[in-house]
Formats: C-alpha cells, sequence, structure tokens
C-alpha cells in the first residue's frame, strides 16, 4: 500500500506518545466530544449507535477551529481530499516477512510448518 501511494511507512515508538502528539490529540478530542456525549445513553443495535456517533462526528467536524481558519471538514476539503488516488484494480497481498534459519535438512519452520528450500 505504501508503495502504491508512494509514501514510506515510518512507525512510531510504542509507549512514547511525543512521537506521535497529534495522534493523541486527535483521539483525545474523539473522547471529548463523542465519547463523553454518548456514554450514559444505552443503544439497541450497532446501527443505532453508529447513527449518533456519525451525527456527532458530522458536528465536530464542522466545528470552527479556535486559532486557525475554517474547520476538520473544510481542510479535508482542500488539503487531504484533492490528493486522494484511487484505489488499485487489484486488492494487496498481504505478506509476513521471518527470519528462519534452514535446519540440516533443508527445510525451514514457519508457524509449525516446514517447507524445504534449494540446498544452494
Amino acid at each position: 500500500m505504501a508503495e502504491h501511494y508512494g509514501i514510506a511507512v515510518l512507525p512510531a515508538r510504542s509507549r512514547k506518545p511525543k512521537d506521535k502528539a497529534k495522534v493523541e490529540v486527535g483521539v483525545q478530542v474523539v473522547e471529548r466530544w463523542i465519547l463523553a456525549v454518548l456514554r450514559n445513553r444505552q443503544f439497541f443495535s450497532l446501527g443505532e449507535l453508529n447513527t449518533a456517533i456519525a451525527l456527532l462526528l458530522d458536528r465536530l467536524n464542522h466545528k470552527p477551529f479556535k486559532k486557525l481558519p475554517g474547520s476538520r471538514r473544510s481542510a479535508f476539503e482542500s488539503i487531504d481530499q484533492p490528493a486522494l488516488q484511487a484505489l488499485p484494480e487489484h486488492p494487496y497481498v498481504y505478506a509476513e516477512w521471518k527470519k528462519v534459519r534452514v535446519h540440516i535438512d533443508y527445510h525451514v519452520e514457519v508457524d509449525g510448518h516446514f517447507y524445504s528450500v534449494p540446498y544452494q
């Protein structure tokens, strides 16, 4: 996916919130403006909950910034949306890479299964 969009994936260190301060603030905003409002409400279906979240999310996204012009929605429409690209025609093929040692019988073990490898 990173190759398709021409980006590099640089994961943040775990348990280092300063590495990802903007994300942490985004989570805090959602907790305060959406989850806190819904905390004492009772929902009887996932659809009902999703509808309530969508309403509050739309309200949050249209709420004006305090120090910047516009809102989250207008920032998305002017900055992010024009940069979006179409999804690839075919689904991504996910792969997991592991370092394994070749046994003396020219097999490697991955998740409890043995696979033969060329002797050279």
